[in-house]
C-alpha cells in the first residue's frame, strides 16, 4: 500500500471549531415555530436531539466527523465511528442506524478509504447498528466520520444539564489523549502512551453506558472536543455549580509529562479562552490544568447521578474494566461556576 500517512496532520476533535465562536453563531441561527415533540436540540448545546414519536420511544440524532489523528486508517475509522457512537450513548439511547460521512482526495490510494470504512463498519457492528449507506466527496484532505441514529425512551434519556446540586460527577476515561497525540505527530510520544491513548479511542462508551440503565442518571455527556472542563461547563449550563478533586480525575500520566514539556494543541488553549471565565484554579499543577482543557477524541462519559447511587455505578463501571472515578459533585448555583481544587500532599488515585 502506498504511504497513507500524509494525511495525519492533526485532526480528531481539535479540529472543531471553537465552543466560543459556534455558541455565537449558534445563538443568531432562526428557530422556527416551537415543536412539543422535540424534547432536546441545540439551545442546551448537548450531545445529540432527541425527538419524541410516542409517549414511549424517540429518536436520537447526530453526527460527527473530522480528519485523521493517528497514522493507520483502520484505526482512524475505528476512532471516528466510536466517536461518533459516543453520541447516542451520552444520550442513553441505543443504535440503531448510522450512514458515512466521507471527504478523499481523488489522487490518494481508494485501499486506504476502503480501511477507514472497514474501520468504522466493523464499530458500527460492535454497537449493535446497521451501516445503511452514506455520502462522499472529494476534497483535498481526508475526514471521516457518521450520521448516527438512536432510539431511546423519552423519559429515561439523559440530557447534559439536568444534574442536581448533592450529585457525584463520575468520569469513565481517562482524559490526555489530545495531548498524547500531538506528542506522537512531532515524535515525542512514547510507543506505549500512543497505545494506550489508540485503546482508549477506540473503546465503545456503550460498557458504560450499559452500567448506567439501572440508575437514575440526571444529567450525562461525552468528554470530547472541548476538553473536560468545556463540557463541564456546558453541564452547568448556568443553573448550577461544581467542586472537582483534580487529584481524583482519571489521566493518562504520560500526558501530565508532555503537558509539562508543552506539547500541547492549539484546540486546548481555545478551551481555555472560552471556559476560564467560569473556573477557578486553586493549587492545581500546569500540567493538569492542561489535561483538563485538553480536547478529546472518542473520550469518556461524564455522568452526574444521586451521591447515594454513585458507589455502586463506580464499581460496576470498574468491574467492567472501565478506569472510572467520582471526580466531584454539583452545589447549588455560586459565584464560581466551577472550583477546581488540587491536594498538593495526596496522591493520585489509580484504578
Amino acid at each position: 500500500m502506498p504511504e497513507p500517512f500524509v494525511f495525519c496532520k492533526g485532526g480528531g476533535c481539535t479540529a472543531k471549531l471553537g465552543a466560543g465562536v459556534l455558541s455565537r453563531i449558534l445563538q443568531q441561527l432562526p428557530k422556527g415555530p416551537a415543536d412539543p415533540y422535540l424534547l432536546i436540540g441545540f439551545d442546551s448545546k448537548d450531545d445529540a436531539a432527541v425527538y419524541r414519536l410516542t409517549d414511549d420511544l424517540a429518536t436520537v440524532q447526530t453526527l460527527d466527523f473530522f480528519p485523521p489523528m493517528v497514522d493507520d486508517p483502520y484505526t482512524f475509522g475505528q476512532i471516528a465511528a466510536a466517536n461518533a457512537l459516543s453520541d447516542i450513548y451520552a444520550m442513553g439511547g441505543e443504535v440503531k442506524t448510522a450512514l458515512n460521512i466521507v471527504c478523499f482526495p481523488e489522487a490518494m490510494d481508494l485501499n486506504v478509504l476502503g480501511e477507514i470504512l472497514r474501520g468504522g463498519a466493523e464499530k458500527v457492528m460492535e454497537a449493535g447498528g446497521l451501516l445503511v449507506g452514506g455520502h462522499s466527496i472529494a476534497d483535498v484532505d481526508v475526514k471521516y466520520g457518521l450520521s448516527v441514529m438512536g432510539l431511546v425512551h423519552p423519559a429515561r434519556m439523559y440530557p447534559n444539564n439536568g444534574g442536581r446540586p448533592g450529585d457525584a460527577l463520575i468520569l469513565t476515561k481517562r482524559l490526555g489523549v489530545g495531548i498524547i497525540c500531538s506528542a506522537n505527530r512531532v515524535q515525542a510520544a512514547s510507543a506505549a502512551a500512543m497505545e494506550a491513548a489508540v485503546a482508549s479511542m477506540t473503546l465503545l462508551n456503550r460498557s458504560a453506558a450499559a452500567c448506567c440503565k439501572p440508575f437514575e442518571i440526571h444529567a450525562c455527556t461525552d468528554v470530547t472536543g472541548f476538553g473536560f472542563l468545556g463540557h463541564l461547563h456546558e453541564m452547568m449550563d448556568g443553573k448550577a455549580s461544581c467542586r472537582i478533586d483534580a487529584h481524583r480525575v482519571p489521566v493518562f500520566p504520560e500526558a501530565l509529562a508532555y503537558a509539562d514539556e508543552f506539547l500541547m494543541t492549539a484546540a486546548g488553549q481555545r478551551n481555555r479562552n472560552y471556559a476560564a471565565p467560569f473556573i477557578r484554579m486553586e493549587e492545581v499543577s500546569f500540567a493538569m490544568q492542561e489535561v483538563l482543557y485538553d480536547p478529546q477524541t472518542s473520550g469518556g462519559l461524564l455522568i452526574a447521578l444521586s451521591q447515594a447511587d454513585a458507589p455502586q455505578l463506580l464499581r460496576n463501571l470498574r468491574s467492567a474494566g472501565l478506569p472510572a472515578a467520582v471526580v466531584g459533585e454539583i452545589v447549588p448555583q455560586c459565584e464560581t461556576e466551577i472550583l477546581v481544587t488540587q491536594n498538593a500532599t495526596a496522591g493520585r488515585e489509580t484504578v
